[in-house]
């Protein structure tokens, strides 16, 4: 990663030459463009931006033809976000920038938060399937899947952090990659075991109430 004698990285510095190019009066057949390590830096977080997106839709579509359901799916990508606010802050936290790692490490991060919402649904369906109730079923997984999400995700934490600390020369290039690794995990596995099994007694669990005032009412 490039870094100015000010201290400033090339993220900083293309930043202030589109401001100074946006503020230039510049003639109507004259192009201005830029050329050499930003352009490919450019390009790059666009690929990526466009790899998520379409990497995210793909799992959908995947646990969509797996649990035969449009909603489970969407509950199990709610650990998405709180992870990716986590590398957002954990880099912030570093005066890490944003570059092609760190992105590696987001795809990295989203891959492990999602295998750990999936096995608090799919407990929570199978305790569903066996006749227990929504909120004994979601209380029952949490406790029982706890102790695997955490081996998890305290293991991957555990093993990026020497390459998070960059301590020996060269290894500040994958820094980035280790850290929003750490950063997402972090704030997901805490959040992940309180915003999923949420979601799910939110939607089933009004779900299962309107089936049963649907059987009183046609007993009645």
């Amino acid at each position: 990663m490039y870094v100015s004698p000010s201290g400033e990285d090339m993220g900083g510095l293309s930043r202030r030459v589109d401001r100074v190019i946006a503020g230039a009066k510049i003639p109507d057949d004259l192009r201005v463009t830029l050329r050499g390590s930003v352009e490919g830096m450019r390009r790059s977080f666009f690929s990526f931006g466009i790899g998520l997106i379409l990497s995210v839709i793909l799992v959908y579509l995947i646990l969509m033809a797996q649990f035969a359901s449009f909603t489970d799916p969407f509950i199990i990508l709610l650990a998405i976000p709180p992870g990716i606010m986590g590398v957002i802050l954990f880099l912030l936290v570093t005066h890490t920038t944003l570059n092609v790692m760190s992105l590696m490490g987001v795809v990295m991060m989203t891959g492990i938060v999602v295998s750990n919402s999936i096995l608090i649904v799919e407990f929570t369906r199978n305790l569903r399937k066996e006749g227990m109730p929504v909120e004994e079923a979601v209380a029952m997984a949490c406790r029982v899947r706890l102790r695997p999400v955490l081996m998890t995700s305290l293991a991957t934490i555990l093993g990026m952090v020497p390459m998070a600390l960059a301590i020996k020369e060269g290894s500040e290039l994958h820094a980035p990659l280790a850290r929003a690794v750490i950063g997402g995990l972090s704030v997901s596995v805490i959040l992940t075991v309180f915003v999923v099994p949420a979601a799910y007694l939110i939607v089933h669990g009004n779900r299962a109430r309107r089936q049963a005032e649907h059987l009183e009412g046609e007993q009645a």
